[in-house]
């Protein structure tokens, strides 16, 4: 009878295992895990066919009496288990609650050893396959963070609308033209569709661009299993029952491959390592590709990154680099981090994000190549130190590490760049009516610069982009996707006061200090040919062809059709 409980409940256990995952995972890959989930697991079964004589007699033999002490006809585990066997089962549970008690103490001290370990075993390994380098490697000019993700929630639900889906949780990935995009699952909604309905397709929405946003939805597909679908139903539950010995901790990736949508979930590993104390470590354990017809193709590192489909996402898991990086603290030693006897040498740690900033470390940016990469910015160890020391890349595809040192020279970090360019525009109303959001790294000539955006209160737009120079301190304001382009490909050069800029398109007379303003002509895609200065002392006008003073201005012939005259009493602009 005992037998056929345990086997009962083994069952029940096998078959709704996704739900257990988390425990039977930590009991496996973790030291604290092992001895609560495990032990506790292990005694609970030795008490469960403890026969109650035997549980009698090791009572009675301390002392002759006991709590355990009790008396019985002979074993009845039905009654043990519903707590009428004469308190045997009672007592069986006050042993347990003894022994996992017990073990949750030794787990705390053994789990304080081990996670030390742990951090000082990824920081040693981290240092050991990065490479530093002396330049930053080029970012892609043409595909710039420009849209926040507050301002593609608020934008994007804003363009959609489905009675029994919502829009899911947003994440980056590739368009199939190269740009980048917050992509978005489209799940069902409300308890009933999270039963019967399914996930319909994915939802791209251009980060690159804010001016002329495009916005792709593949809602036609249904996914056998997706997002916010219930138990067996969600790709989550899949995931586990078909690869239950991977942790999935990062959000899946929505894309689309000729004109299909899949999801890929990047997954992480646990490895032992015995000495000089048992301890685990995080590692790439690959990934899962889901297709819509519920196929789920599970994919070693080598795999994915061989995958056609997934040729240009991201694969390497964000959580994992989080957590290496996080661990360079311990690369010096362990009593070197300590509070009291560490000498801290060498000592970074992530750089502080402030309030508002609506973003978390590692940035993904698009380099050269439309190569992904996980941008960590590190600062120095110390309460008052909000410079950087280290810059961190990690290839989303590889997970391989390079890494710029600043020296002695320390970089402008993204919380003083973010009070930089509120303090560049003093008439704005901050934080009342506009903020400046989601600073970004971007390479510029091989200078890195925060890329910040300035967005109403309530995220319906960006206003404008504004580049802070990690090195000068120096902040250029631009506002339209062309100029952003343009700025990260090296044409904007300088920035000048009171919101005039310069570029090298400009007109060099010597002269500039009395420019007050341009006259910016544009083609029908936005580009800009021509720039027209405006001196102070003259104005400007706008007039028809066919007036006189488009040919004409003061008896001097000047400018066509196309153009604009100057004089020093005034402008004329046909």
């Amino acid at each position: 009878m005992r037998t056929l409980v345990l086997v009962v409940v083994v069952a029940f256990g096998y078959v709704t295992r996704p739900i257990w995952h988390g425990l039977v995972y930590s009991a496996i890959y973790s030291p604290t895990g092992l001895l609560v989930v495990g032990g506790g697991s292990l005694a609970a079964v030795v008490l469960w066919y403890l026969p109650p004589d035997r549980l009698r007699s090791a009572g009675s033999g301390v002392g002759g009496s006991s709590d355990l002490d009790v008396v019985s006809d002979g074993p009845d585990s039905l009654g043990e288990l519903v707590g009428t066997d004469n308190g045997t089962a009672a007592a069986k549970f006050r042993l347990l609650a003894v022994i996992v008690g017990l073990l949750i103490a030794v787990s705390l001290l053994v789990g304080g050893i081990s996670g030390t370990f742990e951090q000082r075993t990824l920081a040693q390994e981290t240092m050991a396959d990065a490479t530093e380098v002396e330049a930053f490697p080029e970012a892609n000019p043409e595909n710039p963070r420009v849209v926040p993700r507050r301002v593609s929630e608020v934008t994007t639900r804003g363009e959609v609308s489905y009675r029994q889906h919502r829009l899911g949780t947003s994440d980056i990935a590739r368009r199939e033209d190269g740009s980048l995009a917050w992509s978005y699952p489209i799940e069902p909604d409300g308890f009933r569709n999270t039963l019967l309905e399914n996930q319909r397709g994915v939802l791209l929405a251009d980060m690159t661009r804010i001016d002329e946003r495009r916005t792709e939805t593949f809602d036609d597909t249904d996914f056998t299993y997706g997002e916010g679908m219930f138990l067996h139903r969600s790709a989550d539950w899949q995931l586990k029952k078909t690869d239950y010995l991977a942790r999935y901790n990062d959000d899946a990736v929505e894309f689309t491959h000729d004109g299909t949508p899949y999801m890929y979930y990047p997954k992480t590993g646990h490895e032992w390592r015995l000495v000089p104390f048992p301890h685990t470590v995080p590692v790439w354990d690959g990934g899962a590709l889901v297709f819509p017809d519920g196929e789920i193709r599970h994919l070693a590192p080598e795999e994915a990154q061989s995958s056609e489909i997934l040729d240009g996402q991201r694969l390497y898991p964000v959580s994992l680099t989080r957590a290496e990086m996080g661990s360079l603290g311990y690369r010096n030693g362990i009593v070197n981090q300590l509070p009291v006897v560490g000498a801290h040498r060498g000592e970074v740690e992530l750089a502080t994000l402030p309030d508002g900033a609506d973003n978390r470390q590692p940035f993904i940016i698009d380099l050269a190549g439309e190569r992904l990469s996980y941008v960590t910015a590190m600062e120095p160890y110390g309460a008052d130190s909000r410079g950087l020391d280290e810059v961190w890349f990690a290839d989303a595809e590889t997970g391989e590490y390079t890494f710029f040192g600043t020296d002695r020279e320390t970089l402008t970090g993204p919380e003083r760049a973010m009070g930089i360019a509120r303090s560049e525009d003093s008439q704005t109303n901050w934080g009342r009516n506009f903020v400046v959001t989601e600073p970004v790294p971007t390479i510029v000539d091989e200078d890195l610069w925060w890329h910040i955006k300035v967005s109403p209160v309530d995220f319906t737009d960006v206003t404008r982009n504004v580049f802070v120079n990690a090195d000068s301190g120096a902040a250029i304001a631009v506002e339209t996707d062309n100029e952003t382009r343009a700025f990260i490909r090296g044409d904007i050069n300088e920035s000048t006061t009171d919101g005039d800029r310069d570029d090298e398109g400009a007109p060099d007379d010597g002269t500039d200090s009395d420019i007050i303003y341009y006259i910016v002509v544009t083609n029908q895609t936005g580009e800009v040919v021509e720039r027209i200065p405006v001196r102070s002392g003259q104005d400007t006008s706008i007039v028809p062809p066919d007036d006189d003073r488009v040919t004409v201005v003061n008896g001097t012939a000047t400018a066509t059709n196309d153009s604009a005259t100057t004089t020093n009493e005034s402008t004329t602009a046909a």
